[in-house]
């Protein structure tokens, strides 16, 4: 009788909780469902608080980031591949800074590939709960405002990140999700991003997938030449054969000269091996010439910056010059993302509002490639800023620019008679630039080839000695003008490169240098009392800079998601400035 009143309070009970006494007690598969869910969500919790050394016992390195701290015994569990790297001590890559064994990730990737911590946290998160996360916003998405983000380089290349760890750390499931999800992209996304599609595919061995891209390259107008440098003699030869027979049943196909193709072949073969002498002398032997090679694509694609200064140098290529795919040097370096390449096509005349056939113009290229994470990532006191970001600053100041009066014009400090003057005033303006924006003097300085100053790397010895040291007793007056005029000439044209794609920096540096600010970069010299003096008036024109970024983004016309270009985040990095001084 006793237990028959029992029965119904616990039903009451459970019903008044939301669930049946079956449910509770009659349904194992709902019980177990209910355990699991818990255990993943207790292994998410270990995951998330890795970056207390207490709770892991290794450390992976990947890309280059931080050490990421794992579980062997989770992970072995797991990963076969992972109980084989963790069994193994030879397979250690040394040790990390707390003793623990670490091991790098690339060395179990196929060449070429990479796989970022994002994507690496991902794909622990499912060995560790059974669920896989969505990919975060910042590293999967790009900076283009009118992209829907479902098949830009980003969004690409995350998913293509995700099948590497999947074959690489042999989870099957995985990379059958991810082969379906690629397959997707490959019919939407841009034929240069199907590049990297078919090279996963082709290391995993997904065959569907990696036929589905070799038809899509095959049928694209991507030149032989650029496919040679990228892809795998087998799917190469795959795909000449494809374009083969359509050739053979297209009569509107133009029959290529073997002869001129050579000759082109090695003209780019030149440019490989970084001879500009050697393209100067192939174009005098034939009737082929730069724009004929596309040479000059070819180099900003492939070659290293002073290569590509050398070929704009000899001033016989057409600097807005469109390939098979409508696309000018400036939108091939836009691809790229090298600043340097950018700035010296722009400073030789590349018109930045060129579009492609499709309507892209080189800043919308460059913010197509280009992830929020790196856009928007606000750089640590004294670190460079993003290629990436610093590429799309360059190319939106280029299309929004108005020639400010100053930029054609040099400072009255510059009209001294003296050489010396000139110089000490550049050499200290340029080392000022160089201590607040370092990315951007360096791309300035390279394309005016300015060798670094001296002074301020040097800037702890003092002055007396430094002269002695630079002494040259064979050096005559004349030499040592000529080598003065050549210096003061290499850093008027830095100073100028820096008036035309930061504007509103370069008034508040002519500002600086018309005070005595020349003793702050001494920041360590003078009592106390100084030296923090100093260190507040530093601080101080550091805030005039931020400003003066804003003042080169704050253009009628431009996206609101911008940020300026050594300094993300300017009210934060103000806020911190601020506190500082306090």
């Amino acid at each position: 009788m006793a237990s028959n009143l029992a029965e119904p309070s616990t039903s009451s009970s459970c019903l008044s909780n939301g669930t049946s006494p079956s449910s509770e007690y009659h349904s194992p598969t709902n019980l177990e469902i209910v355990s699991l869910s818990k255990l993943s969500s207790h292994l998410e919790r270990l995951l998330l608080d890795a970056a207390d050394p207490g709770f892991t016992d290794a450390d992976v390195s990947v890309d280059g980031c931080a050490d990421v701290g794992v579980h062997r015994c989770i992970l072995a569990a797991r990963s076969r591949v992972f109980r084989d790297l963790f069994s193994s001590s030879s397979s250690s890559s040394g040790a990390s800074s707390g003793g623990r064994p670490r091991y790098a990730a690339a060395e179990l990737l196929p060449p070429g590939a990479r796989l970022g911590k994002e994507a690496f946290m991902v794909f622990l998160g499912y060995l560790y709960t059974g669920k896989l996360r969505q990919a975060p916003p910042e590293a999967a998405t790009c900076v283009d405002p009118a992209c829907a983000h479902d098949a830009c380089r980003p969004a690409v290349a995350f998913a293509v990140e995700m099948m590497y760890a999947a074959h690489a750390f042999d989870v099957p499931e995985l990379v059958s999700l991810f082969q379906r999800r690629l397959l997707n992209f490959v019919d939407k996304t841009l034929v240069e991003d199907v590049i990297p599609i078919l090279l996963v595919a082709f290391h995993a061995k997904a065959h569907q997938l990696l036929n589905h891209c070799v038809q899509r390259i095959a049928r694209s107008n991507l030149d032989n030449i650029s496919l040679e440098k990228e892809l795998p003699c087998e799917v190469l030869l795959e795909i000449k054969s494809i374009r083969h027979k359509f050739q053979s049943t297209d009569s509107d196909v133009t029959v290529i000269d073997p002869i001129r193709e050579k000759r082109i072949r090695r003209i780019h073969g030149a440019l490989d091996s970084d001879d500009v002498e050697l393209v100067k002398l192939l174009l005098t032997e034939s009737d082929v010439t730069l724009d004929h090679a596309t040479a000059l694509h070819y180099a900003v694609a492939y070659c290293d910056s002073k290569i590509v200064a050398e070929v704009l140098e000899l001033g016989l290529a057409n600097i807005n010059l469109k390939n098979e795919r409508g696309y000018t040097p400036l939108h091939v370096a836009a691809m790229r993302r090298e600043p340097a390449v950018i700035v010296s096509l722009l400073d030789k005349g590349a018109s930045a509002s060129e579009t492609t056939t499709d309507g892209q113009d080189a800043v919308s290229i460059c913010r197509r490639l280009t992830r929020a994470k790196d856009y928007y990532a606000k750089p640590m006191q004294g670190q460079e800023s993003s290629k990436d970001r610093i590429c799309i600053d360059i190319l939106e100041r280029e299309i929004n620019r108005i020639p400010m009066a100053c930029e054609d014009s040099v400072t009255s400090v510059l009209l001294a008679d003296s050489l010396q003057a000139k110089l000490l005033y550049l050499e200290n303006r340029v080392g000022f630039a160089n201590l607040l924006f370092p990315a951007e003097a360096k791309v300035a300085m390279e394309i005016a080839h300015a060798e670094p100053n001296s002074e301020f790397a040097n800037r702890n010895r003092s002055r007396s000695s430094a002269n002695l040291r630079e002494v040259d007793l064979n050096e005559t007056p004349s030499v040592q003008n000529k080598r003065l005029r050549s210096r003061v000439d290499a850093l008027t044209r830095t100073v100028e490169l820096g008036r035309r794609y930061f504007p509103h920096c370069s008034q508040v540096l002519d500002r600086l240098m018309s005070d005595d600010t020349s003793d702050l970069f001494y920041l360590q010299k003078g009592t106390p009392d100084e030296q923090t003096i100093k260190r507040m008036r530093f601080y101080e024109l550091k805030d005039d800079v931020q400003k003066a970024f804003s003042k080169d983004k704050a253009v009628p016309g431009r996206p609101s998601f911008c940020s300026s270009s050594s300094s993300s985040s300017q009210k934060g990095e103000m806020k911190g400035h601020r506190a500082s001084r306090k």
